[in-house]
């Protein structure tokens, strides 16, 4: 079993500051890509911001700039330090993980999401 718990959603107003934490745990052999993902209402899930397993990060192109995504290997933790954010930034926010259980297996897993509302 394997699980992934985000936690500092809630309600900001536009150009203030946010930051969002996920912890895996369970049984972790290794994890490949860990980062959030977000979902706005009547819109399709997008990748916000992703740490690879080599440490290299790849950003939205609408939140690059804003958005800093850190990650802890040795903690199983992904952050994302959310900054000047905007109205369009209101959506459930998702942590994603690619998580090894044995050496050859390995499969995608989901937090159950955190809501960011930003006010104007």
């Amino acid at each position: 079993q394997v699980h992934l718990v985000e936690s500092g959603g809630g309600l900001v107003q536009a150009g203030e500051s946010l930051r969002l934490s996920c912890a895996a745990s369970g049984n972790i052999y290794r994890i490949d890509n860990m980062g959030w993902y977000y979902q706005a209402s009547g819109k399709q899930r997008e990748l916000v911001a992703t740490v690879r397993d080599n440490g290299s990060t790849e950003y939205a192109d609408s939140v690059k700039g804003r958005f800093t995504v850190s990650r802890d290997f040795a903690k199983n933790t992904v952050d994302l330090q959310m900054s000047t954010v905007e109205p369009e930034d209101t959506a459930t926010y998702y942590c994603r993980a690619f998580i090894y259980t044995s050496p050859s297996y390995g499969q995608a897993y989901w937090g159950k999401g955190t809501l960011v509302t930003v006010s104007s």
